[in-house]
C-alpha cells in the first residue's frame, strides 16, 4: 500500500504539514509514504521510518517540474494521492483515492485548514522524526543545560525582531539560568543577518549553517525555550516539541503562529500583516517567555524519540 503525498517547497508550510502526514501514517499502519517537497524541506521526512522515498521538486519555466514529477509516479498504482498543493496532478496518476486541497487564502490557522480539509475534528499537530545518531550528536554539542535558543533570522527583513533586541532578551533571561544558543539556515545571507546577535553575545554557541533539518530539530529538542521570528525555524521547533515563542510583526500570526504543546507568540502592536518588528519591545517578549518557562513541566529538555 503506496500512499503519494505532496507538501510545500517552503520550510514553513512543510513543517506544518508534518502532522496530516503522521495522522495518516496512524490511520493507514501498513502503508509506505512518498513525499514530494521542495529541496529546502527535504530533510524534514529523512528519518521517518514510514518514508520509503523523498522526490525534491525544484520549480522549473513553464511548469514542467509538474511534468517531471508526473514521469516519476505514474508508473505506480497509488492507495492514495494526498496533494497539498492543489494540482492537477492527483486526477492524472492511477489512485484509489484523492484528496486534493485547493489553495487560495481563507480566514484561520493554515494547520486547522489543512486537518478540516482532510476530515479531522482534532487539528493534527505537526511533528519531527530524529535518528539515533542525531540525537546522540546533539547531545555532544549542547549536553545537559539550560539552553536559549535563538532564531534572529527570516525569509524577508521585515520579518525580523532587531538584533539588540534579541542581545537584551538573552542577557535578561540570564537570570533564569539560560545560555543562548543562536541558529540559522545556510548561506552568507542568512550569517550575515545573524552576526550582530553573535557579536552581542560572545558567549553564544553558534550552531546556524549547513546542519540537516534533523540535526537542528534534534538539537532544538534539548532546548528549554525557543524566541524566534516567523520562520521555517520558528515552525520547526515547535514541531520540535521545544516550547516555543514566535515573533510577529508584518507576517500574520493568525495564520502562521507556532503550534506545539508549548508554543506561543506575540504580536508588534498595530494592523495584522502591517505592524513593523520595531513596535515589539524587549519587555512584552520577556514576560511572555517567563511565563512560558514558569510552565508547569518545562524545564526538563525534550530528548525526542525515533
Amino acid at each position: 500500500m503506496r500512499i503519494l503525498f505532496i507538501t510545500s517547497n517552503r520550510l514553513g508550510d512543510a513543517v506544518i504539514s508534518t502532522g496530516v502526514l503522521d495522522a495518516l501514517q496512524k490511520r493507514y499502519p501498513a502503508a509506505m509514504f512518498t513525499v514530494v517537497c521542495g529541496p529546502v524541506a527535504a530533510g524534514l521526512f529523512e528519518a521517518d521510518p514510514r518514508c520509503e522515498r523523498i522526490i525534491t521538486m525544484e520549480k522549473r519555466r513553464h511548469d514542467r517540474h509538474w511534468i517531471d514529477l508526473w514521469r516519476d509516479c505514474f508508473r505506480t498504482r497509488w492507495f492514495m494521492v494526498v496533494d497539498l498543493r492543489g494540482s492537477l496532478i492527483g486526477l492524472t496518476l492511477r489512485a484509489r483515492r484523492r484528496i486534493i486541497v485547493r489553495g487560495g487564502r481563507r480566514p484561520g490557522r493554515r494547520i486547522e485548514q489543512l486537518g478540516e480539509a482532510l476530515g479531522y475534528r482534532r487539528t493534527p499537530m505537526p511533528r519531527v522524526w530524529t535518528s539515533r545518531a542525531q540525537r546522540a550528536n546533539a547531545a555532544v554539542a549542547l549536553p545537559e543545560g539550560r539552553w536559549l535558543a535563538l532564531g534572529p533570522t527570516a525569509n524577508w527583513d521585515g520579518k525580523i525582531w532587531p538584533p539588540e533586541r534579541f542581545v537584551a532578551l538573552a542577557q535578561a533571561l540570564r537570570s533564569e539560568n539560560l545560555r543562548p544558543v543562536v541558529f540559522y539556515g545556510p548561506g552568507e545571507d542568512e550569517r550575515a543577518r545573524a552576526e550582530p546577535v553573535l557579536k552581542g553575545l560572545p558567549d553564544a554557541l553558534d550552531l546556524g549553517g549547513n546542519h540537516t533539518l534533523g540535526d537542528v530539530a534534534a538539537l532544538l529538542q534539548r532546548c528549554a525555550l525557543f524566541v524566534g521570528n516567523d520562520s521555517g525555524l520558528m515552525h520547526l521547533a515547535a514541531a520540535a516539541g521545544t516550547p516555543t515563542l514566535g515573533l510577529f510583526g508584518p507576517s500574520r500570526a493568525s495564520e502562521y503562529a507556532p503550534a506545539g504543546r508549548l508554543a506561543r507568540f506575540v504580536e508588534a502592536p498595530g494592523p495584522e500583516g502591517h505592524a513593523p518588528m520595531t513596535g515589539l519591545d524587549v519587555a512584552q517578549v520577556l514576560k511572555t517567555a517567563t511565563d512560558i518557562l514558569n510552565e508547569k513541566n518545562v524545564f526538563a529538555p525534550n530528548l525526542g524519540a525515533d
